[in-house]
């Protein structure tokens, strides 16, 4: 389809489905893909643009690899190297020659984005460095020699994959004391996350302002390529991490490390005996904790988390409907609830609900993490397994702590403590029952 002027095209891909925006690209002619990329702010994602308030000293932008970070902090650079006469802009790569062949040489990087914008830039690769026809300079640093950031001043600094630097706290305090010369000094972080203590820092600082994306919210990229990478890596913590662009952060003491839980990632198999445990809450709204619904299966002596089927916000007989629609769903032999927040009413609500098997109400004597520790040690020697990926409860096993509290996501590890009741009434009966489901 031929558009009249480059607005019509843009106007057209603003108002269409992803689906349709990725068929008009595709049928566009060069002169049309050319016009449309150099126009940047009008087809970027929210997030790779300037953040619109007032005050902020650092831009985290924070995305799946091929969100389109690159492009994003080369637009930066150089739409204020500029329109700023004379500003001076630190550009700190993992390492000098990654921020020359990303940063500047790049497909998307500062020579690409004035060359299809048609502005002049002198390139010296030699000293490391950009100047702009206005007098602005952009400098070239790693953040593996920290050294290097002690003593320039700067108005501007653009740091990409801080997470991969060697020396990051160094390299950021060398940095941040430089970047001191102008009216309002900033700063942005173009970085795939991963758990440093650095990122979170920034992260939490008030006068930082974060963004998020995911690698599929780039209708330029491939759809083969992000669905195969979806189904790879999809639900797990690298793909939690390299391709939604999530902060999964790793909390010291864990029960559950995130290595140790990809370690045990497996498959559903042919179970011998399915139950589903019940963490009920203690009250009814959108503000009291979800009612936790965890399947969990046998094989042998093999212990298998079969699925999370977790509800919040839904009344006693709501959430009690959706533990039947499990049990029955997934061939349970038992539902084990806690009955500590009123047992008689848990097992009232459940077998109004005409749940097909048997409840076994169970009382908490011992702490939730401590009533932990023996389905994570099962984990530990090879004995448990996550049959699938379960990111919110992943989350919460995740943050309980050996032999202290709970540090994860939310006021209580409802789906944790349903998935640990589920796999001690697995751990305490023998196997062989009659009863086989194939999942």
């Amino acid at each position: 389809m031929k558009y009249r002027t480059e607005r019509d095209l843009i106007r057209a891909l603003l108002a269409a489905s992803p689906e349709e925006q990725r068929r008009i690209i595709w049928s566009m002619t060069p002169a049309d893909v050319l016009a449309l990329d150099a126009d940047f702010e009008s087809w970027a994602h929210q997030a790779q643009l300037p953040p619109e308030t007032e005050g902020w000293r650092t831009w985290l932008m924070m995305a799946g690899r091929g969100f389109g970070k690159t492009r994003a902090g080369a637009e930066w650079v150089e739409k204020i190297a500029r329109s700023r006469p004379g500003v001076r802009i630190a550009l700190v790569g993992a390492t000098i020659d990654e921020a020359r062949r990303v940063m500047v040489e790049g497909v998307s990087g500062i020579l690409s984005v004035a060359k299809r914008r048609r502005h002049r830039v002198s390139w010296e690769p030699s000293m490391g460095r950009l100047r702009w026809p206005n007098g602005s300079e952009a400098q070239l640093f790693s953040g593996d020699n920290p050294e290097g950031l002690r003593g320039p001043e700067h108005d501007f600094a653009w740091c990409d994959e801080l997470a991969k630097w060697r020396s990051p706290e160094s390299a950021w305090m060398n940095l941040q004391m430089g970047l001191r010369r102008g009216s309002r000094p900033r700063a942005l972080v173009t970085t795939t996350p991963r758990s440093i203590e650095l990122l979170k820092r920034i992260r939490d600082e008030k006068w930082t302002v974060t963004t998020t994306g995911r690698t599929g919210d780039n209708i330029n990229l491939d759809e083969r390529f992000v669905e195969v990478m979806v189904a790879t890596y999809g639900g797990t913590r690298i793909g939690r991490q390299e391709l939604d662009g999530e902060l999964i952060e790793e909390i010291e003491g864990s029960l559950w490390p995130r290595e140790l839980m990809e370690r045990c990632r497996s498959t559903a198999p042919v179970c011998e005996r399915i139950v589903v445990g019940v963490d009920p809450p203690a009250g009814v709204g959108e503000g009291v904790d979800a009612c936790g619904i965890v399947v969990a299966g046998k094989r042998g002596e093999e212990l298998y988390v079969i699925a999370d089927e977790t509800v919040q916000g839904l009344s006693p007989e709501g959430w009690a409907n959706r533990v039947a629609a499990a049990a029955a769903r997934w061939g349970a032999s038992v539902v084990v609830a806690e009955a500590n927040n009123g047992g008689a009413m848990v097992a009232s609500v459940l077998r109004a609900a005409d749940c097909p098997v048997k409840v076994k109400l169970v009382h908490a004597s011992k702490g939730k993490v401590a009533r932990a520790e023996p389905v994570a040690l099962r984990f530990e020697a090879g004995k448990a397994f996550l049959a699938g990926c379960f990111p919110k409860l992943e989350d919460q096993m995740a943050g309980m702590i050996a032999g202290g509290e709970y540090e994860g996501p939310g006021r209580s590890p409802d789906r944790a403590d349903a998935m640990v009741w589920a796999m001690t009434e697995l751990g305490e009966t023998k196997s062989g029952l009659p009863r086989v489901r194939r999942l």
